[in-house]
């Protein structure tokens, strides 16, 4: 594996350092960066285009000029390396390290949700082929394909962020329009879980009812203006969660991952009171580690009690179990602070515009709050572009899966569905998908230039384009640089994660 990994590194430096050659020359032929300073009227112009012209090395041709930047790159290994001066005589490994902190705040949610989310929907159409819900999810997938990014943004804009911030003036819909959400949502439920007649309206009725409860409950009860999950929301939705993930990771027949993962969710609900003291106490992140690492060794400790031979299965559904179970509980602490944050943003809690609201102060929980009301619109609209895309890739590749002679020898040999699908056929689906996985990690890095735009974030994406309307040769070359390393890594994990998928794959 170690001479594999040396090969792929070699070819990958010559690779990058070929095409930052080419585009380093077209990038430098495409403009002129002094076009702005030629046509200023300034007493000293020839003074600041001479200054200008040293700064960048402009008096040296383009193809030797590579060079000088690449010796500045090169420097790196000495811990001293120089991207040179943007455009505007700033240094630019500054600037694109704001902004590569931007653009991971913004993309890395969306990427993460979108994959998962995707992933989970696709092969849920993929095994309900040809059904209403498939039908369905389709119609959507390709509704989000043909839309595009900035008129999404607007919409969001528009319904989410606006509409929203003006609900909250009055959170009351007239009970008429409750009942029929509930119904759409129950409708949409039945369609999911599928079944016979007499199942498909059991799970219609009972969805409708739990969706038109729980609305009359947020809205008449005066819940949006004090939310909290509180003790039962933790347990309830800690124990439906445990049921999800041990049905996914071991199946309902193995008692001694059910005993670990209700285990972890009683205690998450239990540990509630002492959670919230020591939240008091220690009011930072060092708090939310300490939550996650309390749960976790919970999770171990139980999977030790009642694993038996089923540890292995025991400590992984305990040990996701415990990551909900503390995401619950952090939620529900700042849940608490929502009154407050409502009131320093005059009643539009919801953002449209920028990374976070100017002059703002509050606790670390006031603080996450804004984070998440910021992040919340440019999230929604490019994780729904991706989700369509992610949800059409698994669902190709778990039909064509399911098609493979080793999965009917799997059905032939008495194994139940659940571990058909989840050891044979989802194992072997992921494969093609490890690799769009890789190439959409290292396109986190390259930004998302328009929603950027739309949502006032200053990231890479938003950066790269006006550098290239700048002629910034500089900042694009850098942006250029760290995008395609982010790839090239995760490309060779995508590499080694096959042979962990598949064992018929080997590196070496």
């Amino acid at each position: 594996m170690f001479s594999y990994i040396v090969r792929r590194l070699i070819a990958a430096v010559l690779i990058v350092f070929a095409a930052s050659y080419l585009i380093y020359i077209l990038a430098a032929y495409a403009g002129d960066p002094l076009e702005d300073l030629r046509q200023s009227t300034a007493p000293n112009r020839d003074a600041l285009i001479a200054a200008k012209i040293s700064q960048l090395n402009l008096d040296v041709p383009p193809p030797l000029r590579y060079f000088i930047w690449l010796g500045g790159v090169l420097k790196m290994f000495v811990g001293d390396i120089d991207l040179g001066f943007n455009i505007k005589g700033q240094e630019v490994a500054a600037q694109v390290g704001i902004g590569i902190g931007q653009t991971v705040q913004l993309v890395t949610a969306a990427t993460v949700l979108a994959i998962l989310l995707g992933i989970s929907i696709g092969m849920a159409t993929a095994l309900r082929q040809y059904s209403g819900f498939d039908y369905s999810v389709t119609f959507v997938a390709f509704l989000f394909f043909s839309l595009p990014v900035f008129w999404v943004a607007q919409l969001l804009k528009m319904y989410v962020a606006i509409g929203f911030n003006n609900f909250l003036a009055d959170p009351v819909l007239a009970p008429w329009v409750v009942v029929i959400a509930a119904v759409v949502l129950g409708f949409v439920w039945a369609s999911i879980v599928g079944g016979a007649a007499r199942k498909y309206f059991l799970n219609f009725g009972v969805a409708t009812l739990v969706v038109g409860a729980g609305l009359f409950f947020v809205l008449y009860t005066g819940w949006l203006d004090t939310p909290q999950l509180g003790i039962l929301g933790i347990l309830l939705i800690g124990v439906a969660a445990a049921f999800a993930v041990v049905f996914v990771t071991a199946g309902f027949s193995n008692r001694k991952v059910i005993y670990t993962a209700l285990t972890v969710a009683v205690a998450g609900a239990a540990l509630w009171f002492p959670f919230n003291y020591l939240f008091f106490y220690v009011p930072n992140y060092l708090s939310w580690l300490i939550v996650f690492a309390v749960m976790i060794g919970i999770a171990i400790g139980a999977a030790y009690i009642f694993g038996g031979d089923e540890r292995a299965s025991s400590v992984r559904a305990g040990i996701i179990t415990a990551v909900v179970s503390s995401i619950l509980i952090l939620v529900d602490r700042i849940m608490q602070y929502w009154p407050d944050y409502v009131s320093l943003t005059k009643g539009r809690p919801i953002a449209t515009i920028g990374a976070s609201t100017p002059n703002l102060k509050g606790s670390v929980w006031i603080q996450t709050l804004d984070q998440f009301t910021h992040l919340l619109l440019p999230t929604l609209a490019l994780m729904l572009l991706s989700l369509a895309a992610w949800s059409r890739y698994s669902r190709a590749s778990l039909l064509e899966v399911m098609n493979q002679d080793y999965v009917r020898t799997a059905r032939a040999k008495g194994l139940s569905e659940r571990t058909v699908i989840m050891r044979h056929a989802f194992r072997n689906a992921m494969i093609p998908i490890t690799t769009l996985i890789a190439f959409e990690i290292g396109g986190i890095i390259g930004g998302a230039a328009i929603t950027e735009t739309v949502f006032g974030w200053n990231g890479v994406g938003r950066m790269f384009v006006q550098a290239i309307l700048q002629v910034d040769l500089n900042t694009v070359m850098a942006i250029f640089l760290i995008t395609s390393i982010v790839t090239i890594v995760f490309n060779l994990i995508a590499d080694l994660t096959y042979s962990a998928l598949d064992p018929r794959i080997r590196v070496n």
